[in-house]
């Protein structure tokens, strides 16, 4: 049968009262004598606290939730584990949505959330321009921070995010360095701010070196395989030239990798091909992929240090943190 306060008190000899102050961390008036004797009898017994009753003391159930809009994609699970080492760390255990880029689930979690009195929440949105999830969240007065992704026209709220712009703009420029006027862009879905921030870096790239864009390379999709596969064998069904392939994660990049093995066109001999994210999977195949890294477990552990300092009512000196991402090259460029 587990332990109870009423035990460690009999056992101490004093009130269930101080032992609860010394529990909750106010143990402000109980002496050091007596506060290291119910610390050794909680050890003894190993007496684990409620959290519920606990959170009716403190207001807090030292839980938070973090939504993220696709599990399949290899980018999240690591921003999760991010999130979750920082949050256990800090003495909270994390509950994870995976939303299926629906913002209609993500209005179903963060109800669910709100009736779990969960203490915060990390939201990395399915679509930037909506206002649902951010208002829901602002109603009820509950700590959020986003995270990779933020919801437009909220632009001033707390998060972590990466330079998307900057990492595309980096690829873009290092394959038009290589003398590459004819750049196949595979994009995620434009609603989403990374995906159209990494196409307005690639729009600038070309822009900085009087390169001009033919937009018939240019295609809007989703953060998977079958977006990068499809688009290269439209393209080449087309006659439609290309000398290189800048992907708009490393999961499309794969796509077009497939699409040109099938082909028979020689990677990089023929073609270039540049990913984005730096997935593990990306370094694994054959040839490895060249691709722009993003520190994706760090930002998963910084958001869940930033959300716990503001749950905790923590001085935050920097309320959006950008990560600067880096251009890795592998077997896929000269």
């Amino acid at each position: 049968m587990a332990s109870t306060i009423s035990d460690i008190a009999r056992r101490a000899n004093v009130s269930k009262a101080t032992v609860s102050r010394v529990i909750n961390n106010k143990s402000e008036g109980v002496g050091q004598e007596t506060k290291q004797r119910i610390l050794d009898i909680i050890k003894e017994l190993n007496y684990q606290p409620s959290l519920i009753a606990r959170g009716l003391v403190t207001k807090r159930i030292h839980s938070i939730g973090l939504i993220i809009p696709d599990i399949a994609n290899p980018f999240f699970p690591q921003l999760a584990r991010g999130a979750e080492d920082s949050a256990l760390k800090r003495g909270y255990n994390l509950f994870l949505c995976n939303s299926d880029n629906s913002v209609e689930k993500e209005k179903i979690y963060i109800n669910a959330f709100v009736k779990k009195s969960v203490d915060g929440v990390i939201l990395t949105s399915s679509v930037s321009k909506s206002n649902i999830q951010y208002q829901l969240l602002k109603d009820r007065n509950i700590p959020f921070i986003l995270l990779d992704r933020y919801i437009e026209g909220r632009e001033q709220e707390t998060g972590v995010f990466l330079d998307n712009e900057e990492g595309a703009y980096q690829a873009t420029s290092y394959l038009l360095k290589n003398g590459h006027e004819r750049i196949a862009f595979i994009s995620g879905p434009f609603l989403v701010t990374t995906a159209w921030h990494r196409f307005l870096g690639f729009q600038k790239a070309h822009y900085d070196q009087g390169v001009p864009i033919d937009y018939l390379l240019v295609r809007e999709g989703e953060y998977r395989l079958e977006t990068g596969r499809e688009f290269i064998e439209e393209l080449l069904t087309k006659d439609i030239p290309f000398t290189a392939v800048f992907a708009g994660n490393d999961m499309i990049a794969i796509g077009a990798l497939k699409a040109l093995k099938k082909q028979h066109i020689k990677v990089p001999d023929s073609v270039e091909v540049i990913g984005f994210d730096n997935i593990d999977l990306s370094a694994l195949i054959e040839p490895a992929l060249s691709t722009v890294a993003q520190p994706t477990y760090d930002m998963g552990a910084l958001g869940a240090e930033m959300l716990i300092d503001l749950i905790e009512g923590k001085e935050i000196k920097q309320n959006k943190l950008y990560l600067k991402p880096e251009l890795i090259l592998r077997e896929t460029t000269r």
